[in-house]
């Protein structure tokens, strides 16, 4: 995955915010922090239209990230087709904070994880409240990277993604 290089990114490049989703740079702004003048990219989450500041020098360790290629966009298809699920005997606010600590590394990969696991784990059980929303997070994340990637509406996206599941 690319969190390892350092990435930097330009006034109107798309970029991706741990558990918040894609981001456009919409400045680079400097500021006096503490004495020291430091530049940040300031962003917009896409889905929530709220402003985010990151300093660039801190941007990696963030993961702060480039949005997935279309190699990695086949990658996370076959994470979805993957029928493996090794949790079912956690309690559910167990199974609620593993999926959250993979949901917050910022890695698409995790997040994939996260909702094939939810999806298989809706067709044996009921999830609980916070899984749905978790569901609904990780399908959110996932799909609206993959449609800004690919330049496809998100309904055609989720429509891709859930054939996955029906057909699996």
């Amino acid at each position: 995955m690319q969190s390892s290089q350092e990435v930097e990114f330009k006034v109107g490049d798309k970029a991706v915010y741990p558990a918040q989703g894609v981001a456009e740079v919409v400045s680079i702004d400097e500021k006096d922090i503490a004495g020291t003048r430091q530049r940040f990219y300031v962003l917009r989450i896409l889905d929530t239209d709220r402003r985010i500041m990151v300093p660039v020098s801190n941007a990696n360790a963030v993961g702060l990230r480039q949005v997935i290629s279309e190699q990695e966009i086949r990658e996370i298809f076959d994470i979805l087709k993957e029928r493996t699920i090794g949790f079912d005997t956690q309690t559910w606010n167990r199974r609620y904070r593993g999926f959250m600590d993979k949901i917050k590394t910022g890695s698409i990969y995790d997040v994939a994880e996260v909702l094939r696991d939810l999806y298989r784990l809706k067709a044996n059980k009921q999830l609980s409240f916070g899984e749905r929303r978790m569901l609904d997070t990780a399908r959110t994340l996932i799909v609206k990277e993959i449609a800004i990637a690919r330049k496809q509406t998100e309904e055609d996206v989720k429509n891709e993604i859930e054939a996955i599941f029906f057909s699996n």
